[in-house]
């Protein structure tokens, strides 16, 4: 059973990597800020963003709208009118990221905590969504799609030699605590598409192992998975188990990184915050670069 990191930040630590972005870090990834530009990396979320079939699509509900008070509803004194309304999605849905458990094998979550700890009608006991906490770190672009030319196919496995060469391309080294994040250009070329879930695009074991070595906090792609998908013969989510499971790092997926992209940055500041859903298995998310 491999153990990766467990124990590295003590018997009961719930925030894996994350635990690597200290206030130095932080410092350091505000001082690349130097335009002022922000870029969203986040999907639009509606009824129609793409689910995958095991997961019910977003529902949305008007509470109050303006055709409530044309309609000959209750107005409020002076004049004052409002809406509300009332959003219903899976916790993994568009732009979203993965908490340390949602993933596991053996009957063990990160650092060891058991799986039995989580249930239906309570969640996670350990490693929730509101146990990791505001982001904000140094982001680095690997763009594995420039690498190779173009959008990567169904399958394509993007290997550690790739990773190596999207960071030659965008001068830049991967350090401690970097929050990586992997273009291979499927949402650009796919997420419209009803096959946008029959695989995908992805790093494989030795990308993933290349990323450990480097010590990163945060690994995002721009795909519903961040590995390739069909698996290669005999594995299920190798990826997930390496670095969720292993190494307490959660993945971010669903990003867009088309404009990021265009801008030419390499590193930039990343920011972002998952919804503190207690027990949570995972957080939608509206992350930014500022560059």
């Amino acid at each position: 059973m491999n153990q990766g990191a467990w124990g590295r930040w003590g018997g009961d630590d719930e925030r894996g990597a994350l635990n690597l972005i200290d206030a130095e870090h932080v410092k350091r990834a505000a001082a690349l800020v130097r335009t002022g530009r922000v870029i969203s990396l986040g999907q639009p979320m509606s009824p129609r963003t793409p689910v995958p079939p095991h997961r019910a699509p977003m529902q949305h509900f008007m509470g109050r709208d303006g055709g409530d008070y044309a309609a000959g509803a209750k107005r409020p004194a002076g004049g004052f009118q409002f809406a509300e309304d009332t959003v219903v999605l899976p916790l993994q849905f568009g732009t979203h990221i993965d908490a340390l458990c949602h993933a596991w094998h053996d009957d063990h979550l990160y650092n060891g905590f058991p799986s039995t700890g989580i249930r239906s009608t309570t969640g996670a006991a350990r490693c929730g969504a509101d146990k990791m906490g505001p982001i904000m770190a140094r982001g680095v672009l690997l763009d594995v799609c420039a690498v190779a030319g173009g959008p990567l196919t169904v399958g394509a496995a993007v290997d550690a030699a790739m990773l190596r060469q999207a960071a030659s391309r965008a001068e830049v080294e991967v350090q401690a605590g970097d929050v990586v994040l992997l273009r291979t250009g499927w949402n650009e070329s796919m997420l419209a598409s009803p096959d946008y879930y029959d695989g995908e695009p992805g790093i494989d074991i030795t990308a993933a192992q290349w990323l450990v070595e480097h010590d990163v906090a945060v690994v995002g792609a721009d795909n519903f998975a961040v590995e390739a998908i069909p698996f290669p013969p005999g594995e299920v989510f190798p990826v997930h188990k390496l670095l969720i499971r292993g190494h307490g790092i959660p993945l971010i997926e669903g990003l867009l990184l088309a404009e990021l992209a265009a801008s030419g940055a390499g590193a930039f500041l990343f920011v972002a915050q998952p919804l503190p859903i207690a027990g949570g298995t995972g957080s939608p998310l509206a992350p930014i670069a500022v560059l």
